[in-house]
């Protein structure tokens, strides 16, 4: 109990304290993490567990797509933010098709999309560190205030 609740207090601080870039991979990899959660309870035999198992972790998957779609800023973001905007509600789709179907395919696919935008926004803060490039990730992109 004691170990749970410091790495309870260890995410808030890290959550707390992390710059915005570091936070969208934060959100990325708990967004990715959350699916193969979901994808695991299509192991269960239990229907039950089958069930709250697939649709919970969906829906936090879907919690952080939310979340990962209101941080973008339109106005400055160039290109690129109602790129991925669009690619955020595309993905929400999916999930939403996926749980509600109980089939894995449209998580597997999110999965695969997340995890490209993941290792690329991973490269851009590692480039940015090695340059003291602009805090502000992929130029124009910020989080919204």
């Amino acid at each position: 109990m004691i170990a749970a609740n410091s790495f309870a207090s260890y995410k808030t601080v890290a959550t707390q304290t992390a710059p915005p870039g570091h936070l969208v991979l934060m959100l990325y990899d708990g967004a990715i993490r959350f699916l193969e959660r979901a994808l695991e309870g299509f192991q269960h035999a239990d229907p039950l567990e089958f069930n709250q198992t697939i649709n919970n972790n969906i829906l936090r998957a879907q919690q952080i797509l939310t979340e990962l779609n209101n941080s973008l800023d339109l106005d400055r973001g160039g290109e690129i933010a109602p790129t991925l905007r669009a690619l955020y509600h595309f993905m929400q789709r999916q999930l939403t098709l996926s749980n509600n179907q109980k089939k894995p395919e449209g998580i597997h696919d999110t999965v695969r999309r997340l995890s490209i935008l993941r290792d690329a926004w991973s490269e851009m803060l590692r480039q940015q560190s090695q340059t003291n490039g602009p805090a502000t990730p992929f130029g124009q992109l910020s989080m919204a205030s």
